[in-house]
């Protein structure tokens, strides 16, 4: 790309601040910059509009494969589980393109230590669950792992330099996210320096798009890889390739699978697993009526009753037919230093900005179908999103304790 394609590009959606600098710029400069502006999805900016202004469809409870139905059929779960393991059928999507800056942390959250008495990082954590599902079937799954441009070389330093805490590293590839721009209050996409444009993740939803984008499509083709079983970092009690929950899946005909947990009450603000027009779909919480909150089913039971804890599975066919097609953009409001029309370099202490983000719990709705399974939440279900509080070191480290795993 040169200044004149760069300048039209940018002309479409009114952007053309971001040259304002290229003239001082030195010839390394420029083509940063240009490259930048090559690579930019500008389509983000109006898509948000659109999305922002969209209506959700009717929703409509969905029930669950419960505990008790599955442990009547575990035997036949678990085996249908084990064999797709052993046939190569399964690959996992560990999603960690995050910082551990809210645990006050500054390097990527997986690599923070959650023992008290010895190290246990967050990493080690899931790669024993995982090979929990791998020793039992005699089999590696591949694993890809998915980092962002901030957090991708000290990932892969990290778990290189403690050797995939056992894992084989044979099985463990490395994507990188996908970026989107930053914009303004008026719209207007950011910059960070005079050759640098601001940019942010595009959230976990991207993350097939972003394996297509890292060319490892034809890797889960010519593997045979048929189901992906995808969960995020920040769950030190993920089980992920679990055989039981893949061959339910299996089992159920359903293109997809979600494991959920039974809120603990009404007003829980997790998502919930539903129907949106006749297609599987997630609720936020935020989005339901206080009909849907306390509406009960005969038996008691709440009727919008099983939260999501992001890990679900996914026929790979169905995946390659959501390639092309725009997941809803949600937009975060944050505090981004930035630099002005003068080159000057400001650092608000309150939001600014907006980072554009796309969800894996989109993607759930466009499935034909999902399962919605019960997990026991005390044995799967420990988040280390704060540092204090719920959802916290403190509490992740109670639930692993009352899991019997040595801190």
């Amino acid at each position: 790309m040169n200044k004149s394609m760069a300048t039209d590009k940018l002309a479409q959606f009114d952007q053309l601040h971001l040259l304002s600098f290229y003239d001082s710029l030195s010839e390394s400069s420029k083509e940063q910059l240009l490259e930048q502006i090559d690579n930019l999805d500008l389509t983000v900016l109006e898509r948000f509009h659109d999305d922002a202004e969209a209506v959700r469809g009717k929703f409509e409870p969905l029930g669950a494969l419960t505990l008790d139905e599955i442990r009547q059929n575990e035997p036949e779960f678990r085996e249908t589980g084990l064999k797709a393991i052993r046939e190569g059928k399964v690959g996992c999507i560990l999603l960690a393109g995050g910082q551990g800056s809210r645990l006050g942390f500054d390097h990527p959250k997986g690599m923070f230590n959650i023992g008290i008495e010895r190290e246990l990082y967050i990493y080690q954590c899931l790669f024993n669950n995982l090979m929990n599902a791998t020793d039992e079937a005699g089999a590696f799954v591949h694993l890809f792992i998915m980092t962002s441009e901030s957090n991708d070389a000290e990932t892969r330093e990290f778990l290189e330099e403690n050797k995939f805490f056992g894992y084989s590293a044979e099985y463990v590839h490395f994507f990188i996210q996908e970026m989107a721009p930053v914009v303004d209050d008026k719209g207007k996409v950011l910059m960070t320096a005079p050759d640098t444009i601001a940019m942010s993740p595009n959230g976990n939803g991207g993350w097939f798009s972003s394996m297509n984008r890292a060319d490892l499509l034809p890797f889960l083709k010519k593997e045979g890889i048929e189901w992906l079983n995808v969960f995020a970092v920040d769950n030190v009690l993920q089980r992920m390739a679990d055989p039981v929950f893949i061959g339910a899946v299996i089992e159920s005909g359903c293109k997809s699978g979600g494991k959920v947990v039974a809120k603990a009450d009404p007003n829980e603000r997790v998502g919930v697993l539903c129907t949106e027009d006749g297609k599987p779909s997630i609720v936020e919480y935020y989005e339901m009526t206080e009909e849907m909150i306390t509406q009960r089913e005969p038996d008691g039971r709440l009727s919008y009753n099983y939260g999501v804890i992001l890990n679900y599975l996914f026929r790979t066919d169905s995946l390659f037919e959501t390639l092309g097609k725009n997941l809803p953009l949600h937009m975060a409001h944050k505090a981004v230093a930035y630099i002005d029309e003068n080159g000057k370099k400001i650092t608000p202490d309150k939001p600014n900005a907006y980072k554009f983000e796309t969800l894996v719990l989109d993607m759930i709705h466009m499935q034909k179908s999902c399962l919605a399974y019960e997990v026991v939440r005390e044995k799967e279900f420990a988040p280390v999103k704060n540092k204090t509080g719920v959802d916290s070191v403190d509490t992740a480290r109670e639930l692993l304790k009352k899991n019997g795993i040595k801190l």
